[in-house]
C-alpha cells in the first residue's frame, strides 16, 4: 500500500502539463492584448470614456477573465512546487498552502469584481 504523505507526491505529470498549458494561453493572450491596445491606442480616442467604452465589451471581459484564470493556477502550481521543495516543516508547508490558496482565490475573486460588477 502506497502512503501519501503532505510532501506532494504524485503531482508529476499532471502539474507540469497544466504549467505548459496556462504558460502558452497566457502567452497567446499577452500577444493578441498587446496587438489589441496598440491597434486600439492608434484608433480611438485617447480619453478615459473611450477606453472605458472599449473594456466594456463582452469579448474583452471574457478575454481578460480567462488569461486571470490560467495566471491564478500558473501561480498556485508553480507556488507549489516551491514549497514542496523548500519548506521542510509540515506544518509550516500546510499554512503556506492555506495562505497561497487565500490569496489567490481573493486576487481571483477581485479581478471579476472589477471586469463583471464595477
Amino acid at each position: 500500500m502506497v502512503k501519501r504523505y503532505l510532501t506532494g507526491a504524485g503531482y508529476g505529470l499532471g502539474s507540469w502539463l497544466q504549467q505548459r498549458i496556462t504558460a502558452v494561453i497566457m502567452l497567446i493572450s499577452a500577444i493578441v492584448f498587446f496587438i489589441f491596445v496598440a491597434y486600439i491606442a492608434l484608433h480611438v480616442d485617447s480619453g478615459i470614456s473611450s477606453w472605458q467604452f472599449v473594456f466594456q465589451s463582452i469579448f474583452v471581459k471574457i478575454f481578460v477573465q480567462v488569461f486571470v484564470i490560467a495566471l491564478v493556477l500558473h501561480s498556485w502550481v508553480g507556488i507549489r512546487d516551491l514549497w514542496m521543495d523548500y519548506v521542510s516543516c509540515s506544518a509550516l508547508r500546510l499554512t503556506l498552502y492555506v495562505l497561497t490558496i487565500l490569496w489567490l482565490l481573493g486576487s481571483l475573486m477581485y479581478s471579476i469584481k472589477i471586469l463583471w460588477i464595477v
